[in-house]
């Protein structure tokens, strides 16, 4: 054993060696998908949930239009104002948090399934914010006599 060996050896205190890969051991038969770590294009891609939508391009089209209405309701719960004027505090919160709780769970359902690195989930994902954005957010389709007041072109 020469010094480096003895001062990493020394560092790990009885710690034990890494399992050996799956790769190593010719008697298992498990299969392991390398997950991508940079952005591709196709329609064999896990999103979210282990082999969905898998290589089947009528599940790849769902799983899109899945992540298109999520990101466009996180927008929707983004901007829209469900609690009545009349409503008390109490309730008032506890509506205002249960919005907040599916509004942020549902952002990180998208942020998960863009993190499966493939181009149609992200670009889906990023038109579902831009949608909702416009359409709730936006002052395009508000009828206040304020957004009159901003200059057409």
């Amino acid at each position: 054993m020469n010094a480096t060996d003895e001062t990493h050896h020394h560092h790990m205190h009885g710690m034990a060696p890494p399992p050996a890969s799956s790769a190593a051991s010719p008697g298992m038969t498990m299969h392991h998908r390398m997950m991508h770590m940079t952005f591709f294009w196709g329609t064999n891609a896990e999103i979210l949930f282990r082999n969905w939508p898998g290589d089947r391009s009528g599940m790849y089209a769902l799983a899109l239009i899945l992540i298109f209405v999520l990101a466009f309701i996180v927008e929707w719960l983004s901007h829209s104002r469900l609690i009545k004027e009349d409503s008390s505090a109490a309730a008032a919160g506890l509506i205002r948090t249960l919005m907040h709780t599916v509004r942020v769970g549902l952002a990180y359902l998208v942020m998960l399934a863009v993190m499966s690195f493939n181009v149609g989930v992200f670009l889906v994902a990023i038109g579902g914010h831009c949608l909702g954005f416009f359409f709730f957010g936006s002052r395009f389709f508000k009828n206040s006599g304020a957004a009159s007041a901003y200059v057409k072109l």
